[in-house]
């Protein structure tokens, strides 16, 4: 590997020859090499959380949290941001993934578009993005034009910015307010960053997302009280939420569910607090919407 060469791009000698291995002994190095990531994660914990700090400020005050990237960064983005609003009944602008060259990008590669800066703001523009909002910019390599561009363009108009790259000293890092750098070394197929790289790159989002809506009040304990329950599935899990919740009875917590709307937060303060639903509405806002705060008294 030569000096100028990112990590990323580098080739692991632990698999130098990856092509003579059994499929035994190809997976368990694929494994020994993943176990390396949670320690690459552990040792940015404190600029990942210097991003939830800001994430959270900015959505307390209406603005979003919007993610953008290309290729397998990119789209880790648009799966975070698409999994928020079931788990925590957030608005779908809440949180937002771009990925260059659109929606078609999920599914098949737009050759040339994660070189595109220009694309990048267009993108942001189209969004209106502006100081209420947080930018992250996610590339594996560091080097993305399109998330470079977008960054650049948010920091002009007054937003937050942060950059999540898996190489150090990375270029997007200087283009960023907070820098999340994920050193996870070379991976186990050389350059193949939807490897070791994507799979830190879940972990640090899983992380801002989950954290940034515990900030919120979307959680009690570890129950996802605000769950949309919008199928069979969800809806038993919202009754298993406020039995949880209450060490209630099962048909005292459908009922409740039944009043409220299938609101479990509405819910589980309506049982704790043995109030009707407006009342437990009430107590809901006047703490913002944090159940331990709305049952305190």
């Amino acid at each position: 590997m030569t000096s100028n060469m990112s990590t990323t791009e580098g080739r692991n000698p632990a698999t130098s020859n990856l092509d003579e291995l059994t499929p035994a002994e190809l997976l368990r190095v694929m494994n020994d090499e993943d176990h390396k990531v949670a320690d690459a994660v552990a040792a940015a914990l404190p600029q990942i959380t210097a991003v939830v700090e800001a994430a959270t400020e900015r959505l307390q005050r209406g603005g979003r949290l919007i993610y953008m990237g290309a290729g397998t960064s990119g789209r880790l983005g648009v799966l975070d941001a698409a999994e928020i609003p079931p788990t925590f009944s957030a608005p779908p602008e809440q949180v937002v993934g771009l990925l260059a060259g659109g929606q078609g990008a999920m599914f098949k590669a737009v050759e040339g578009a994660e070189d595109s800066a220009e694309l990048g703001v267009a993108d942001l523009d189209a969004l209106g993005v502006g100081p209420d909002d947080l930018v992250v910019g996610i590339a594996a390599s560091g080097r993305t034009p399109y998330v470079i561009g977008g960054l650049d363009h948010a920091r002009e108009v007054g937003a937050a910015t942060a950059s999540i790259a898996c190489n150090a000293d990375a270029d997007v890092s200087r283009h960023a307010d907070i820098a999340i750098e994920l050193d996870n070394g070379p991976e186990v197929l050389t350059g193949s960053t939807r490897l070791k790289a994507g799979t830190s790159q879940k972990l640090t989002l899983n992380m801002i997302s989950t954290a940034t809506m515990v900030g919120l009040g979307k959680v009690y304990g570890n129950l996802m009280v605000d769950v949309a329950p919008t199928n069979a599935k969800l809806r038993e899990r919202a009754v298993r939420i406020v039995r949880a919740a209450t060490d209630c009875a099962e048909d005292a917590a459908r009922a409740a569910l039944e009043a409220s709307g299938g609101h479990a937060k509405t819910a589980i303060v309506m049982i704790l607090l043995g109030v009707d639903a407006d009342q437990a509405r009430g107590r809901l806002e006047a703490s913002q919407g944090f159940v331990r705060a709305a049952v305190a008294d």
